[in-house]
């Protein structure tokens, strides 16, 4: 049975990264990689030429973050991820904890908001579609910590430990529409505590860590239960094909071993983002009191003066 659609997944021979690096393109995927690659170019050029600036840092992660997908579903990776626990983990934690906060670092939402025109007056184009979207009841629900982190979590226990995974893999549809989600989950997630856009639920630096430590213990448990199975707990990765010379119990060993490595990597890189638009953030709202001194004279200091000179008078 051929899941993926594309290499005969029954005839694999055993793992490497070499051969799970050669190219075996999901076309679904490749043109959803290129039409976000394309657009986002756009949106660049055409602030470039207009003479305003866009960082390119901001250029840089999220190209990284798209071919992060394209490696995980444009290549080989996608064949044995079909068949093997410990791949397809290694394509869920990249696809639904890096991929999404490199994107998201990138601010396409700002770009789409600065390169898009304005609608002339009574009309709505993409430009007002987005913003009315952003600002929407959905946007307000889907983006608060009380949806986001239950549906997080219950993306790996309510998916891997019910049939709903063996459906989904049992297709290709069903398959693309399970990255999909893994995809859109991180993005909910991750996009209110440290994406650069604006968005309805935007809380706190010390909220946004609360918020990112509350999700990832249940990931770190998620990891442990796979690690602890002493029988498989997936019926699709019960029986791996002979070619690929694994057992299953070690493969899903070395799957709950991913999954808790990966519930680490995006908290310090998180951490590190925040800290960065914390320090950001202090840095601008300081030089806005330096102006803010500049034009006024620093009357604040000067009445702070006064107000300890007052002090000082009243008490001889």
């Amino acid at each position: 049975m051929d899941h993926s659609g594309h290499g005969m997944t029954m005839d694999l021979p055993p793992f490497t990264l070499g051969r799970g690096l050669e190219w075996s393109a999901d076309p679904f995927f490749l043109v959803a990689c290129l039409l976000g690659l394309g657009l986002y170019g756009w949106g660049v050029v055409r602030l470039v030429r207009r003479g305003d600036k866009w960082p390119v840092g901001r250029t840089v992660a999220f190209v990284i973050g798209v071919l992060t997908i394209a490696l995980m579903m444009c290549t080989r990776l996608n064949d044995y991820g079909m068949v093997m626990f410990s791949v397809h983990m290694v394509q869920h934690m990249v696809i639904s904890m890096v991929s999404p906060i490199l994107v998201l670092l990138g601010a396409p939402i700002t770009l789409a908001l600065r390169a898009l025109p304005t609608a002339g007056r009574g009309r709505k184009g993409p430009r007002e579609l987005l913003l009315m979207f952003l600002h929407s009841r959905y946007m307000r629900i889907v983006t608060h910590p009380a949806f986001t982190i239950p549906l997080f979590i219950a993306s790996l226990y309510g998916l891997y430990f019910t049939p709903l995974f063996d459906t989904l893999m049992g297709s290709k549809p069903g398959h693309i529409g399970m990255m999909v989600h893994f995809f859109a989950v991180g993005m909910v997630f991750f996009w209110p505590i440290m994406g650069v856009d604006p968005g309805p639920h935007r809380p706190g630096y010390l909220m946004r860590m609360l918020e990112l430590f509350a999700g990832m213990p249940f990931h770190a448990f998620f990891g442990i239960a796979l690690m602890m199975a002493s029988e498989p707990m997936v019926g699709t990765f019960e029986n791996p094909p002979a070619s690929l010379g694994i057992e299953a119990l070690s493969d899903q060993n070395a799957a709950g071993g991913i999954a808790w490595a990966f519930s680490e990597i995006p908290s310090v890189l998180v951490l590190i983002a925040l800290l960065f638009q914390w320090y950001a953030s202090d840095q601008r709202q300081a030089r806005r009191k330096d102006r803010a001194a500049d034009r006024d004279g620093d009357k604040e200091l000067e009445a702070y003066n006064a107000y300890l000179a007052s002090l000082n008078t009243q008490g001889r």
